[in-house]
């Protein structure tokens, strides 16, 4: 009998041990780049095809009022910590603020047992200078083009783990970064441990001048890859990571998370005329006309993003929210998903918006905050208003803001909400200029 117990017991403990991993889900995090509401078919967008992202949708819930940064830097700041970048002194671009290394959401799923890691676009430091970075904010590994320091999709250069990747000529980035996350899943895994894998993708963003002399491997026929490929292309490579999912039976277990950095790109470089770099304008079919990327605006096109979560019997398939999310909500959100606790003496501008998720209660969340280089705005569903006091209506007609003007008569509604988000701005340090 007593050459049973040892088995007995070990069958005891794998038992716990698995009870207590389906309690900690694992955590996919999709996070595009430049990439507008227009460029879903879930949203309306009809110039690109779509699918994998828009069956997220449909098996899970989609927002219809997530606001970012008007552009990467900042958004990225905004979302790892949940602090607003005002907040954090403004980080410059390339740059992270030192007293946050310590609080991103990859520390917060760590601290719960969570392996971590990020693929994909940096841009937080320098990697020639601070290889082990990403290690720093809380990634067990990485796997990263850094910022203006080589290319990002063909024969990319990639810090991986505190080197450099030798074995990359010929080969196209997006699928190495995947490649690396499936990896980093199928070895989580086979350990039993619940894993968070961010992937900060390099699609939809365009090539950029980061090679000094000479210009960065073109896609074919001597031009880079148009809007309409790397739509197409990020979509794929969703695809690959749900399949993965979905065949290794990790599916059911893990909450997929997609959204964007900001709004679509004005134009995107596409080839080199007399030695320079040309860019083509990015239009995309919206409903009944046509939109120009909005990245850079205050716009909705440049700060109102698509918001995207799928976990299957846990969040009502084919459902949408129209409570406010901003970048901020991200990290409060993961660590209520996960049950990972945020220490006590951490502030942050988030709230959580996982009541929604779960239990379809709506976000206390009442105003939305965005900024860039010493402007911002703060707004509700219905109204906008500026760092320099203009006052917008942005529900009466959705593509276009609507200034309002003092009048003689009173508006209470209007008035109330002016107050609430002047408060609001108050709340937040000015962001530097």
């Amino acid at each position: 009998m007593s050459n049973h117990v040892p088995a007995l017991f070990a069958l005891l403990l794998s038992a716990i041990f698995v009870s207590g991993a389906a309690e900690k889900p694992s955590v996919l995090f999709l996070f595009a780049d430049d990439v507008g509401r227009e460029v879903l078919g879930s949203y309306g967008g009809t110039s690109y095809e779509t699918p994998h992202i828009d069956a997220l949708a449909k098996t899970g819930m989609q927002f219809g009022h997530c606001y970012s940064m008007p552009v990467c830097h900042p958004s990225r700041v905004c979302i790892m910590t949940g602090v607003y970048p005002a907040r954090q002194g403004n980080p410059r671009w390339g740059d992270f603020a030192k007293d946050y290394e310590a609080k991103t959401f990859a520390h917060v799923l760590k601290a719960n047992g969570y392996a971590t890691a990020v693929a994909g676009k940096w841009q937080l430091a320098l990697m020639k200078n601070d290889p082990r970075h990403p290690e720093r904010l809380g990634f067990d590994e990485w796997s990263v083009f850094g910022w203006h320091e080589g290319p990002r999709f063909h024969d990319p250069m990639i810090y991986e783990n505190g080197g450099v990747r030798d074995d990359t000529n010929g080969k196209y980035g997006p699928d190495l970064y995947v490649d690396f996350l499936i990896e980093f899943m199928e070895k989580s895994q086979a350990t039993g441990k619940p894993f968070f894998a961010y992937y900060p993708m390099a699609l939809a963003h365009d090539v950029t001048d980061d090679l000094k002399g000479k210009m960065v491997p073109f896609y074919k026929e001597n031009r880079w890859m148009n809007y309409k490929e790397m739509a197409e292309s990020m979509d794929e490579m969703v695809g690959r990571l749900v399949e993965f999912l979905d065949q290794s039976g990790l599916r059911k277990d893990t909450i997929i998370i997609f959204s964007t950095d900001n709004g679509t790109a004005k134009s995107s470089y596409i080839r080199v005329v007399d030695g320079k770099m040309v860019k083509d304008e990015v239009w995309s079919n919206w409903g009944d006309g046509k939109v120009r990327g909005g990245k850079t605006e205050f716009t909705d096109w440049g700060t109102r993003v698509p918001l995207i979560v799928s976990w299957e019997e846990k969040i009502e398939a084919g459902s949408t929210a129209d409570d406010l999310v901003d970048f901020s909500d991200f990290l409060p959100t993961l660590a209520e998903l996960t049950g990972s606790e945020v220490p006590e003496d951490w502030t942050m501008d988030g709230v959580s918006f996982a009541p929604r998720l779960l239990r379809g209660e709506a976000s206390p969340r009442t105003w939305a905050y965005s900024e860039l280089r010493g402007k911002r705005f703060v707004r509700t569903k219905k109204f906008k208003l500026y760092g320099d006091g203009r006052f917008f209506d942005v529900a009466t007609n959705p593509l276009k803001e609507i200034l309002l003007k003092e009048s003689g008569r009173p508006d209470p509604e209007g008035t109330e909400a002016r107050l609430l988000l002047q408060n609001a701005l108050d709340s937040v340090p000015a962001p530097a200029n």
